[in-house]
């Protein structure tokens, strides 16, 4: 770079005044300029590292001209609302960690630099440090055989003085969150590595932690983390006492000691790690030299992949952000930590979060389905793998942005749990008359007349609404005559607390009985029907009691009858993503449902025709149930901003009556 990058810093704290001196190393930026919310703050920090410019406000720094990147340094809970103003202000972004204070804040933050296109990365710094780049690569070598577990901690004792950070949580304190994020990335990162690749979620977490009786927040903490490919993790912080601050890989054939894994060579310096062999004379120290400061060499590395927008790995990338943000959040629910801006109440804004209105880039198609009112859009947000409020409402709020107002949600989903989060959010959003509501009942063991009307009172309450439009029987039995779900449902439709009625998980015979039923006895009948219908068949029930409309007989039935279908796991819980594979052995109830051979046939047809409509397999695979000639409405489970964005293509897609047959493996 023939100019330095001018950099601003956002805030004037400890890790601000750190990272001002690192940066004064960097060989592609320089320091121009500092903010605080108050004068006295600003002149004192500009003062000491020689700077002109001197802003009273966080928005006065946003509004300069000159600055291309802003390092953001302030307290937790303003790490995701300050990154989301930079970016809408068109600056490049260092957002010192955690990315937030949860993934829901992460994602929005993600996506605000997506939309201004400008660079975004989580300042873990020492995942742009040479050691770290060079203990992946040995991984990678093979020096210790399969990796297998995993051991990191990081603790201090910190200051208990009044209004320390750390121990606030009205500040976002706790050990988690500042220093636990550290172990968690790097056991992340080797177990990635492991497999040969970039990073690695957990499929299990078991934790525990102390926390305060006063401060509310987690002074000391512990998890195991468990990878797939027999690799786990011990990992530790704690705010009162001092650890081993290390690292330590075992592995099938030696292990590795990084004595000094977070601030390798802080100052600039040779680095070191030790690997061990059962021979001691094979023993191994690798060792190097960088005689950057390490915020120096983070302060580069932005510099170095601006045009990218994100890091490069080992750098955190924003998929390696959101992985280590929900991890963090598995983390504290265990050990029971929350904050008071997660909670709902906190939440009093009418539009989304932060995030200024985008005009959607793919329109969202919209259809009536008789006897809701309304014109419901051809994606139904599932409601039911929600874990916390903050990550509803990202969700929430950016499908409506893109032209959503169907929400499909279940008594029985998260206990009840994602019902209330739904709630919540239109409540805060006061948006309840502009959405259509998709409630379903009636679920074993109380599939009756009396257990429907009772669970269906509490889902009323939890959705702090008097009425939903669509409700669905979540499930049938047999043993109670079809008539008598039909006049109980007549009732709360007289009472004007359904708006619609269908079922879910029926047989088609049922629902002739139910609709013939009705029409003998004035009644209002099913309007719609909720099976699986998706481009893989369902081989076997997910859950017990489900059902498809996958067949030729209920597909010709449907069409027979222009039947409007809601088509759950219309995207076959990810088998036509690249997470489904024909060696995947796993009693997972996604393997038992689509795992086939042709079903993987049909995913490979899926592949082709997407290289010819350039768009994604799960695109083909989403438009193939949108082109079914009847209608049809895709309930999408999405659970990152990134997976909505890379359904709705599918909207576009029109396939010919010869592809449908193609993929269907009728041709």
């Amino acid at each position: 770079m023939n100019t330095k990058l001018n950099w601003g810093i956002l805030g004037t704290g400890a890790i601000a005044k750190a990272f001002a001196h690192g940066l004064q190393l960097s060989t592609s930026g320089r320091l121009l300029a500092v903010a605080s919310r108050t004068r006295a703050a600003a002149d004192a920090f500009g003062d000491v590292f020689s700077l002109a410019r001197r802003y009273p406000s966080y928005e006065a720094l946003l509004a300069d001209r000159d600055i291309d990147v802003i390092y953001i340094a302030t307290p937790h809970p303003f790490h995701a609302e300050w990154s989301i103003r930079a970016a809408e202000a068109g600056k490049h972004i260092l957002c010192e960690k955690p990315a937030g204070l949860n993934l829901g804040e992460a994602m929005v933050a993600i996506e605000a630099a997506r939309r201004a296109g400008v660079f975004w990365m989580e300042a873990f710094m020492y995942r742009c440090h040479a050691q770290t780049r060079r203990l992946v690569q040995v991984i990678h070598e093979g020096a210790i055989g399969d990796v297998r577990s995993i051991h990191g901690a990081f603790s201090f004792e910190g200051s208990t003085r009044p209004g320390n950070r750390l121990f606030d949580n009205a500040l976002g304190g706790g050990a988690i969150l500042d220093i636990g994020c550290y172990p968690v990335s790097m056991a992340r990162l080797i177990a990635g590595a492991a497999r040969r690749k970039p990073f690695e979620e957990p499929t299990e977490i078991l934790a525990t932690g102390i926390v305060g009786g006063d401060t509310q927040v987690d002074e000391q903490a512990a998890a195991i983390l468990r990878f797939p490919g027999a690799v786990m993790a011990q990992v530790s912080t704690g705010l009162r006492f001092r650890e081993e601050n290390v690292i330590r890989i075992f592995g099938t054939a030696g292990w590795i000691h990084v004595p000094a894994p977070w601030q390798p060579a802080k100052h600039g310096g040779d680095w070191f790690f030790t690997i061990h062999r059962a021979d001691p004379e094979a023993t191994e120290t690798v060792r190097g030299t960088e005689p950057r400061n390490i915020y120096a060499v983070e302060a580069d590395h932005v510099a170095a992949h601006l045009d990218q927008h994100e890091a490069s790995p080992p750098g955190m990338t924003w998929a390696d952000t959101m992985g280590n943000m929900r991890t963090l959040d598995r983390w504290r629910e265990q050990v029971q930590v929350s904050y008071a801006q997660e909670k709902p109440e906190h939440d009093n804004r009418r539009e989304s979060l932060w995030l200024k209105p985008a005009p959607p880039s793919i329109p969202m198609k919209l259809a009536c389905i008789p006897g809701s009112g309304v014109n419901i859009s051809r994606l139904v947000m599932g409601v039911d793998n929600q874990r916390d409020y903050p990550h509803a409402a990202a969700m929430f709020d950016d499908f409506v942005g893109k032209g959503g107002n169907a929400f499909d949600t279940a008594w029985i989903y998260g206990n009840g749990t994602c019902e209330r989060l739904l709630g919540h959010w239109m409540r805060n959003r006061g948006n309840r008359d502009k959405l259509v509501v998709i409630g379903k009942g009636a679920h074993p063991p109380f599939c009756d007349p009396e257990g429907m009307t009772r669970q269906f009172k509490e889902s009323l309450d939890r959705l702090q609404t008097d009425h939903v439009d669509l409700y669905l029987l979540h499930r049938d039995n047999p043993d109670v005559p079809a008539g008598e779900f039909v006049d109980v449902l007549n009732r709360h439709l007289a009472a004007g607390t359904i708006r619609g009625l269908g079922a879910s998980n029926w047989a088609i015979t049922r629902v002739e009985e139910a609709n013939r039923y009705a029409s003998e006895h004035g009644l209002e009948g099913f309007s719609v029907l909720s099976n699986n219908l998706s481009l893989a068949r369902m081989v076997e029930p997910p859950w017990p009691g489900c059902a498809s409309a996958s067949d030729p007989d209920s597909r010709a039935w449907l069409e027979a009858h222009q039947f409007p279908l809601l088509a759950w796991s219309s995207q076959a819980h990810g088998f036509f993503t690249d997470r489904a594979h024909r060696d995947e052995m796993s009693d997972t109830g996604p393997v038992r449902a689509w795992h086939s051979a042709d079903n993987f046939k049909r995913r490979e047809r899926a592949i082709e025709l997407a290289r010819r409509h350039r768009v994604l397999p799960v695109n083909i695979a989403l438009a193939y149930v949108l082109n079914l000639p009847f209608p049809t409405f895709a309930i999408i489970g999405p659970r990152t901003l990134d997976e909505t964005r890379m359904t709705l293509p599918a909207l576009q897609v029109s396939l010919s009556a010869g592809e449908m047959r193609y993929l269907a493996l009728e041709d």
